[in-house]
């Protein structure tokens, strides 16, 4: 009787869980059978292997085979196991040495021909490797420098199961032909999900902090609304954008991502993670170290936005925006129960989505900006009288965002109409993005200071309670805001995020704590009331 063990990591999620792959020959009549909850792919995987070992140059064993994946109330879906299936087998057989294969972890697709394939989740599974006190990894070549992001681990990458054959039993390894120069490498299509390309708007603008093409010297007048992106930015704030079509709104939205400072090591781990499940990382950047920017179109459904989908649900937008911008673009068009979806994981950070095969919990930090027009035509404003729908009718339509979702947002802001003169005009232009950013990272430095020692590292994450009891804003300097709070016009949530906001308004300008001017412009931001107070920053100092 043979019997060999290795293993490979189970996904739920962006968590692993390592599996043990256990082989055991025994006489009989020859049969293959897979245990351990295996969904249809990795059952197919029977046939993948049998034929990767014998065009390998392997013998396959011609007894009775049984391959086990514990613990077996796991469920385990995808072709990731292959490769460790095979070793396994080869283990048994005595073709490997069956103790030099007991503390390895293997992932990886096996071709027919025993070409080494990548899959999805390559990071997420070598950290949970790692965190189970696991040293070696085996994955695809194309994926060894995602597997190296995570430190203690020794990865080998390996083309085919021929070079793992040799490695493992001390032999000379093969050379294998590469395809021709200029073609693409086949290989490489298992790092990405068919139809996740840039013009789905699910995808990491890892180059917006270097496109030129978008500067937010561009945006023409809009200094209410470029306050407001900066106050975003350095805070981490929501932000809610109205306006007539053709005003700037998607233009203020698609450079806020580069405003954003570059993501630390952890914040990059964590984002990456998410992208390499859902198969949306960069082709030759293995790591995504500049905040992802998700702009969904306005008919995706829940799932598509919270995540979801049959079997072992997948990250969706919420998780894909993870430390960077979500961009719901034409808002009131989206389902109101996608809408209403959001709420959770706007105060939590985090979604958990319960299915029947499992409960996944994906991560879900992220800036929210939401654009929409003030009616059905668009032309509706409080100070010209251009628009012909009917009060019903624009009743109808700005109620299709409910006001638990408005009060989680921290900012709302008119976006005006350019005129011809302000458009042809040759006033001078306002900062740049590198002016802006510069002005935001300070802002972020000085917020991460004052956190020290605690969880939180910008003021948008900062508990309400936290804020009145540990860090106070000037005498006299809350009085408006509690007295919009005994009137109604601000809810408990809603004045905790004025305070939060009067604080990065603080930040930006440089002052220790939130003066009464402060307070005002964060309330004139969430409320969109004039409060006697300059939109720009530069007054404020």
């Amino acid at each position: 009787m043979g019997f060999a063990r290795t293993c490979s990591v189970a996904l739920v999620g962006v968590e692993g869980v390592v599996v043990e792959v256990q082989a055991d020959l025994e006489p009989g009549v020859a049969a293959f059978t897979l245990v351990g909850l295996p969904d249809k792919s990795l059952t197919e995987s029977r046939d993948r292997v049998r034929a990767a070992v014998v065009n390998s140059g392997a013998e396959w064993p011609q007894k009775k085979l049984t391959v086990g994946l514990s613990p077996a109330s796991v469920p385990k879906s995808g072709s990731g196991f292959d490769l460790a299936v095979a070793a396994a087998v080869l283990g048994a057989a005595e073709r490997i040495d069956p103790r030099v294969l007991a503390d390895i972890v293997m992932i990886g697709e096996l071709g027919l021909d025993g070409r080494v394939r990548p899959v999805r989740g390559i990071l997420p599974a070598v950290l949970a490797a790692a965190e189970a006190g696991y040293e070696q990894v085996v994955v695809p070549e194309c994926a060894a420098a995602e597997a190296s992001l995570v430190p203690g681990v020794s990865v080998l990458g390996v083309r085919s199961l021929r070079q793992l054959i040799a490695v493992l039993a001390d032999e000379p390894v093969p050379e294998e032909e590469r395809d021709e120069q200029g073609r693409p490498d086949p290989l490489l299509a298992g790092l990405r999900m068919p139809g996740t390309g840039a013009a789905t708007g699910m995808h990491s603008m890892g180059a917006a902090q270097h496109d030129h093409g978008h500067d937010l010297a561009d945006v023409v007048g809009q200094e209410s609304a470029r306050t407001a992106v900066e106050v975003a930015a350095a805070g981490g704030h929501h932000l809610f954008l109205e306006g007539p079509p053709g005003a700037g709104k998607t233009m203020l939205a698609e450079r806020l991502p580069a405003l954003l400072p570059r993501l630390c090591r952890a914040e990059s781990l964590e984002v990456t993670a998410v992208h390499s499940v859902a198969g949306l990382l960069p082709p030759g950047k293995p790591l995504i170290d500049v905040a992802p920017y998700c702009a969904p179109h306005h008919s995706a459904t829940m799932q598509a936005l919270v995540g979801g989908g049959p079997g072992i649900a997948r990250p969706g937008a919420v998780s894909l925006a993870h430390r960077g911008v979500l961009f719901l673009d034409e808002t009131p068009e989206f389902s109101s129960h996608a809408l209403d979806a959001l709420r959770q994981p706007l105060e939590a950070g985090h979604v958990v989505i319960a299915r029947s095969a499992g409960v996944v919990r994906f991560p879900a930090r992220f800036l929210m900006v939401l654009a929409a027009n003030p009616c059905p035509c668009g032309r509706f404003s409080r100070t010209e009288d251009l628009c012909e729908c009917p009060a019903s009718a624009i009743r109808r339509y700005q109620a299709r965002l409910s006001g638990p979702l408005l009060d989680r947002v921290d900012l709302r802001v008119e976006v005006d109409r350019i005129t011809r003169g302000r458009l042809a005009g040759d006033g001078t232009r306002g900062d740049t993005t590198a002016t802006v950013a510069d002005r935001v990272r300070a802002a972020r430095e000085r917020a991460v200071a004052r956190l020290a020692g605690t969880p939180w590292r910008s003021n948008s994450e900062v508990p309400g309670r936290e804020l009145r009891s540990r860090w106070h804003a000037a005498p006299g300097a809350l009085e408006e805001a509690e007295r919009s709070l005994e009137r109604g016009v601000l809810t408990a949530r809603g004045l905790d995020r004025v305070l939060r906001v009067a604080w990065t308004v603080a930040d930006l300008v440089g002052h220790d704590r939130p003066d009464a001017r402060d307070v005002a412009l964060a309330l004139q931001l969430r409320t969109g009331v004039p409060r006697g107070v300059p939109m720009a920053l530069g007054a404020l100092t």
